[in-house]
């Protein structure tokens, strides 16, 4: 069976993110994927969106969130880019050191990159390419 391609261009509305994960998730479940890698897609999608629409564009209603996916029987592929400013990801403080356990930050991309098979930052880390394994 083909990849079932998605491609969104949204508004930065964390309203506006839903349809999107809809979408996506719907895929997923369409070819069978385990529910742990169901949640592990589930989680690391809606925190790269909160992450783009919030962190990366500010809310800024002028910018937009670009979205390409890519659901095959063996992997699903997510590209999410901002047109915000980017960020370093060494840059992020580690949420699990003594100083920080208390801090809202940095916990999501932690989540992303341990529940999915491939996390990886480009564009000045405006865009995030997450990737998961249906046999991982």
């Amino acid at each position: 069976m083909q990849p079932v391609k998605l491609k969104f261009v949204i508004p930065s509305d964390l309203a506006e993110t839903r349809h999107v994960q809809q979408q996506i998730m719907q895929a997923v479940h369409d070819r069978s994927y385990a529910d742990n890698a169901v949640f592990a897609i589930k989680l690391s999608l809606e925190e790269a969106l909160v992450n783009a629409v919030k962190h990366g564009n500010k809310l800024d209603p002028k910018k937009h969130v670009h979205v390409n996916a890519s659901v095959s029987d063996d992997e699903v592929e997510i590209t999410i880019e901002d047109e915000g400013p980017g960020f370093r990801r060494e840059k992020v403080p580690d949420p699990t050191a003594d100083e920080n356990l208390t801090k809202c930050s940095g916990r999501g991309l932690l989540l992303m990159e341990a529940y999915m098979t491939t996390v990886e930052y480009s564009k000045r880390g405006r865009r995030i390419r997450l990737v998961k394994k249906k046999r991982d």
